[in-house]
């Protein structure tokens, strides 16, 4: 199966600033249902002005049409630890380098890292993706995951869970990019602001915070919240020194409340 386009800048964050590793091994506590129910019901009271607010500012973000989950599989893996244009150059010469998945998936892991080096941790993800595509063909019979497209969106999770390197992050955006299915990923952009929203807690595992997410939020609106919520942490709710002043969600922020 020959590889398709890679997602657009737009389409896709899930830069990760934690070290390459299983998504879901986590040691942090789990999130107690009681201690967060509050700020649920409060968040999702709140939700239709949070996103209203940032659309007014970023705009309505389009869903891409016709994108390969396997190309979004690999591409969010590189993602992972580095830049966007850092993982986009990484997965564009991967591309350029093997011109069917099936060269990808015969290749050493030297020359998978090879190609990959420019989006770093290129050692790490060469074996993560070599024994991805193996495994995955040893499954399947083939490479081609459309079937995810129409498969139960529990058959669709588990199967793409199962596999080492993929974890709530990545499942999710295969199945809402490429997929289309009502899933919302979390990236650190979005931990950050839901967490100085007091949407989610300080700690808790990544499945239980994308669990609650997709209880705050409805899933007709989790594609442009995904993206609005990115280009909002990108360019005002940075980690340090976050431009609370020229921020459309400081009504709603108790970080901001409780800094001024």
């Amino acid at each position: 199966m020959a590889m398709k386009k890679t997602i657009s800048h737009q389409t896709k964050n899930v830069s990760d600033d934690r070290t390459m590793r299983r998504e879901d091994e986590t040691t942090q506590p789990k999130l107690s249902a009681s201690s967060t129910i509050e700020n649920v019901e409060e968040a999702r009271r709140v939700f239709p002005f949070v996103r209203q607010n940032l659309r007014t500012v970023y705009g309505l973000p389009q869903l891409e049409k016709n994108l390969d989950p396997l190309d979004v599989l690999i591409e969010t893996i590189l993602s992972q630890s580095t830049s966007n244009i850092n993982s986009q150059r990484a997965f564009a010469a991967f591309k350029q380098r093997f011109p069917n998945w099936e060269d990808a998936r015969r290749a050493r892991p030297a020359t998978i890292e090879a190609a990959i080096r420019s989006g770093g941790l290129a050692r790490q993800k060469s074996l993560v993706i070599k024994r991805l595509l193996h495994d995955i063909k040893a499954q399947r019979g083939s490479l081609d995951l459309s079937f995810l497209r129409h498969a139960s969106l529990a058959e669709a999770k588990a199967f793409l869970s199962s596999f080492t390197g993929v974890g709530p992050k990545t499942v999710a955006c295969v199945l809402l990019f490429a997929c289309h299915r009502p899933v919302f990923p979390i990236d650190t952009h979005i931990f950050r602001i839901a967490r100085r929203l007091r949407w989610l807690p300080e700690k808790g595992s990544d499945a239980d915070a994308h669990q609650l997410m997709e209880q705050i939020i409805p899933q007709e609106h989790f594609y442009e919240a995904h993206i609005n919520f990115i280009r909002h942490g990108r360019t005002v709710c940075r980690p340090q020194n976050p431009l609370c002043e020229q921020c459309c969600l400081v009504d709603y922020c108790h970080y901001y409340q409780n800094q001024f």
